[in-house]
């Protein structure tokens, strides 16, 4: 068994941590342009909805092979081939729009999402290079270099747009910048050495002669801890994903703020998703995966309800804070269990089949919750969330793991 500081573990934890800013930054210009880009390119209004969809139901799509992917041919080829993806993806996007040539936005924003569906899986990786005492708080230290990426996006993507009409010949720089941004994030991943699923079997968190799995999904289903880890993921990204999409209806259309209204909620609510996530690794690591999967989805519940007496900004601002604190708790606490529950040669296909459900689901959901905005009204929305992530979590606490505390 190699002993921990004989490897590059803190050296490969800091470059998967700046490769996923990296990431971030560019999905700050996809989720701010991509349905302006696609609407433009078609000329077609009604359409403004197709560019997310594209990019979150792609994502989803390619979590799972590339999870399969990961277990057979290691993590550092999987996620450099998802950053070259996403470089390319942006290009087409930037040459699309310049010629105003729908096919290629269309494919450059597959290849956008299908790298930020890969990209994500960089918490596997994590999750090979800590043991299960600190686990939490590996992934957690992996995935806060999305609150640098979140803060570098908009600083570059807002001066090459200041001025400047909103049209195919003034975005097509802000796609070129974005691929940019995946160039360095490949460089950064395939400096990452050894493999980090090769350092799960040098620590001896696995046999390092076991032979590479062929363990197929329904086995992995049946381990302790693995249902309510995929129950709190989907519960919680779904929700997460649906009311963020839509506070902009919320806040502009229903309460009747001014549209620049949205970016400082839409700032709060990235700040709770990821600011305090290395406080919430220890904290999962000290509470263990079941109160924080249930805890999560407590905290995202009382903040999406509070939707119903709240109307002003910075309320709204404090509720959307909230939802990401408790996505935050949900995400790493579910991540983590998963990665206990797995090995290293079948750790990437249960956690990329985890990002597929929890993908689509936020995708259907959010169609559903703009149809029931739209219809019913701001309290059916806030209900709506609100049930779906209180029931869960009683299930959770009523079925889940008895473990109090992480796993040895």
């Amino acid at each position: 068994m190699a002993e921990p500081a004989a490897l590059p573990i803190r050296r490969n934890t800091i470059l998967l941590s700046a490769a996923l800013a990296a990431n971030s930054a560019m999905l700050q210009l996809s989720a701010a342009v991509a349905s302006i880009t696609l609407a433009l390119v078609l000329d077609v209004e009604g359409l403004l909805g197709l560019g997310p969809a594209i990019v979150l139901a792609s994502g989803a799509l390619a979590a799972l092979p590339a999870g399969r992917a990961m277990d057979r041919f290691g993590r550092v080829p999987v996620l450099a081939g998802g950053y070259g993806v996403g470089t390319a993806g942006c290009v087409l996007a930037a040459v699309g729009s310049k010629l105003s040539f729908a096919p290629l936005v269309l494919v450059g924003l597959l290849g956008v999402g299908t790298a930020s569906g890969v990209a994500l899986l960089a918490r596997t990786a994590a999750g090979d290079m800590y043991g299960p005492r600190r686990r939490a708080r590996g992934i957690a230290l992996v995935l806060f270099g999305a609150v640098f990426g979140a803060i570098l996006g908009p600083s570059v993507f807002s001066p090459l747009l200041a001025g400047e009409e909103l049209d195919g010949d003034s975005l097509a720089p802000l796609w070129l910048a974005a691929g940019g941004f995946m160039l360095i994030g490949l460089g950064l991943v395939a400096a990452v050495r050894p493999d980090p699923q090769r350092i799960a079997h040098l620590l001896g968190h696995e046999p390092a002669d076991r032979p590479a799995a062929r363990t197929g999904l329904r086995p992995l289903l049946g381990r302790p801890g693995v249902v309510p880890a995929l129950l709190a993921g989907q519960a919680s990204f779904a929700v997460m994903v649906a009311v963020m999409t839509l506070t902009g209806a919320v806040v502009v259309d229903h309460h009747g703020h001014e549209g620049h209204h949205v970016f400082p909620i839409v700032a709060a609510h990235v700040v709770g998703m990821y600011a305090l996530v290395l406080v919430v690794g220890d904290l999962v690591d000290r509470l263990g995966r079941t109160a924080s999967l249930a805890g999560g989805l407590i905290v995202m519940a009382a903040s999406v309800i509070s939707l119903l007496w709240i109307d002003s900004v910075p309320a709204t601002a404090v509720a959307l804070f909230g939802l990401g604190l408790g996505w935050n708790f949900s995400f790493v606490a579910a991540t983590a269990e998963l990665a206990d529950s797995t090995h290293a040669d079948e750790r990437g296909r249960l956690l990329g089949f985890n990002d597929l459900l929890s993908g689509l689901t936020g995708a259907a959901l959010a169609l559903l919750g703009g149809l029931a905005l739209e219809v019913l009204g701001v309290a059916a929305l806030a209900i709506g969330a609100c049930v779906l992530v209180v029931l869960p979590a009683a299930w959770i606490l009523r079925h889940g793991s008895p473990v109090a505390a992480a796993k040895t």
